[in-house]
């Protein structure tokens, strides 16, 4: 794409780099074939390729942001499928960030939509914060019919029937591995601790069980992806800066072989650190740190292919033919392990490039893994997306679950808390992290969404 800006427009680094992107695209237009959002609204401006040209007329002519560029920024989910599809390299992920970041600085929104940002980046990174509102989004939900926003409704149906306790294990702190071959620190994240601790406390069991030492980093919080997304450059940085230097503190002092993240779409920002703060006085930490960032499942197989191979043991029969311990389907297809539908968030397979790690995993945990038709289908989550564009969410994630469902599985698994919440509000099936499955089979706790279903325990492998 031929471009026209000013040397006086690329001596700003973001610019420079955004003119790099919009120069690699060549129009071929690939990237309509898994854009969702193009997908579900059939309109070329919401499609990468016609965001682009968005993008390129408001940059090149430096001018402010406006509504029907807003409209269609704000519908792009950032699932980044168009960066795996394009054949040209593409790097839209970094070029709409500069666009949201332009919008926020040159583009007032009307009333609500700035009272509605302003209060999820207020809530949403801050547990404390968070918990307190989801309860009275509990109390709020039976009235969730008054509310004259759609937005506001999807908050409230949003909110999770139960809150969980605490979990002591997020609070800073070291946990031995039962016999350390690696080192590593544990991000706990922000809005994961109020929804769903159960996914932490699982990722320290199994990875302390496999021979990792957790540490839980002192001053280590939200990623900032989600500010990020929303244009707040600022306020995100200032997330990631304490990230940042939270943990060089234990590089510098004991060490770290690895940052474990197990939400995918905290680990695509932290992965991204060093490209964010490249200009910046922290940019050599930065760079460090996002070389240490991966996925817990990169982790384990690291773990794994050193040492401790799973075993590959029966799991539980879908009917308890030959003594197996029956699961919840009791007159499904017959004995045979459990069978998991893996729902790959997009985070992890666009945004990381991950595709097999968390699928061989359960392979060799004895588990049955089942892929879903279109497995590159974003399930509408999408950090706050599901909340500002609840009826194209709410569209999304009716094709992912019938995809999922399609296949009759026991249980569905993902590595995305934001997937998780997503798929569970429109399925019966429990939805879990593919950590908890994997703690379970390893001789864990039966996964709380599992027990609620009443599938039976695996036997516990043993590892050679």
């Amino acid at each position: 794409m031929q471009t026209t800006f000013t040397q006086e427009q690329l001596a700003d680094p973001q610019t420079a780099r955004s003119n790099e992107i919009l120069r690699a695209c060549v129009h071929c237009g690939f990237c309509t074939a898994t854009c969702p959002t193009y997908q579900v609204l059939g309109d070329e401006l919401d499609s990468p390729r016609g965001r682009i040209y968005l993008i390129k007329d408001m940059l090149e002519n430096d001018r402010p942001a406006d509504a029907r560029t807003v409209k269609h920024i704000d519908r792009c989910l950032s699932c980044l499928a168009c960066m795996t599809t394009c054949p040209s390299g593409v790097h839209y992920m970094h070029l709409v960030d500069h666009a949201r970041e332009h919008i926020e600085k040159t583009y007032r929104r009307p009333f609500m939509d700035r009272a509605l940002r302003w209060t999820l980046a207020r809530i949403l990174p801050y547990p404390t914060r968070f918990r307190l509102a989801l309860l009275g989004a509990k109390i709020g939900r039976p009235f969730a019919w008054a509310m004259p926003d759609a937005r506001l409704r999807a908050m409230l149906d949003m909110a999770p029937k139960t809150i969980p306790p605490v979990s002591r294990n997020d609070d800073p702190q070291t946990f031995p591995a039962k016999d350390r071959k690696m080192r590593v620190a544990l991000m706990t994240g922000c809005a994961q601790k109020a929804l769903n601790t159960d996914i932490n406390d699982a990722t320290i069991r199994l990875l302390t069980r496999l021979g990792a030492e957790v540490v839980v980093a002192k001053g280590a919080g939200c990623c900032g992806a989600l500010t990020h997304h929303m244009g707040k450059t600022d306020e995100s940085h200032t997330f990631a800066a304490r990230n940042i230097r939270a943990w060089m503190r234990e590089i510098e002092g004991d060490g770290l072989d690895a940052i474990v993240i197990n939400t995918s779409g905290c680990g695509t920002t932290v992965k991204d650190y060093g490209h964010m703060f490249r200009n910046d006085p922290l940019a050599e930490d930065a760079a460090k740190v996002s070389a240490l960032a991966k996925d817990v499942s990169e982790v384990l197989l690291d773990l794994l292919a050193k040492d401790h191979p799973f075993e590959t043991p029966p799991r539980p029969a879908r009917d308890g033919v030959g003594g197996v311990p029956a699961s919840r389907v009791p007159d499904a297809r017959g004995a045979g392990p459990m069978h998991v539908a893996y729902h790959a968030a997009c985070s992890l397979q666009h945004g990381q490039q991950i595709k097999g790690a968390p699928k061989e995993l359960l392979k060799r945990a004895g588990f049955t893994v089942l892929e879903p038709r279109d497995p590159h289908l974003c399930c509408g989550s999408a950090g706050t997306y599901n909340l500002m564009q609840p009826e194209i969410s709410k569209e999304l994630k009716r094709r992912k679950v019938a995809t999922l469902e399609a296949r009759d599985p026991d249980v569905i698994a993902a590595g995305n808390i934001g997937c998780m919440m997503q798929i569970g509000s429109g399925t019966g099936v429990p939805v879990v992290h593919t950590v908890e499955l994997l703690d379970w089979a390893t001789g864990g706790p039966k996964p709380p969404a599992l027990d609620a279903a009443g599938a039976a325990a695996p036997p516990v492998p043993q590892l050679r």
